[in-house]
């Protein structure tokens, strides 16, 4: 398998353009934080996210790179609702009791404005919070401060395995 992926990096990086390899090290970099445990999952490392909470309030930023585009060149819709998704996940994960977890069940989005700039910052919080559910609202903010999406979902409050 190792040298599966040096044939297939190697490969990668003939004739690659400036952008293509900067995106290819951009992977890698996340990867390595996914390995290196400074990222939980593979998706916050491959965005390179950073969350911080406060207040009851979870803030995450993904910093922005040509890997997230889509044809247009501005930032992918499904990206925009990986943010809100995963900073609504974390808040309502984060108020649990040990042994629960919580896990979307809905995911409302409304796109406001094209995502472009330096980065994204997504900002989330409880709306409700039930025994068996709850709801959340998050908004997305680029880095000129427009908003460019709202969002709301709920979760469900599962005893974990």
């Amino acid at each position: 398998m190792k040298e599966q992926l040096r044939e297939l990096l190697e490969q990668s990086m003939v004739g690659a353009t400036t952008e293509e390899l900067n995106v290819l090290n951009n992977i890698l970099r996340g990867f390595n934080k996914k390995q290196k445990k400074i990222n939980s999952s593979y998706i916050d490392g491959l965005l390179h996210m950073e969350r911080t909470m406060d207040d009851n309030e979870c803030h995450l930023t993904v910093p922005l790179s040509p890997l997230l585009n889509n044809t247009l060149g501005i930032v992918h819709g499904g990206v925009t609702a990986t943010i809100t998704d995963t900073a609504m996940g974390t808040l309502a994960n984060s108020i649990l009791p040990e042994g629960y977890g919580a896990v979307t069940t809905q995911l409302n989005i409304h796109y406001l404005a094209v995502g472009k700039g330096d980065y994204l910052q997504c900002k989330a919080r409880i709306d409700h919070k039930g025994t068996k559910n709850m709801v959340l609202s998050a908004d997305v903010h680029r880095s000129d401060g427009k908003k460019i999406a709202q969002a709301t979902g709920s979760f469900f409050i599962i005893k974990k395995k």
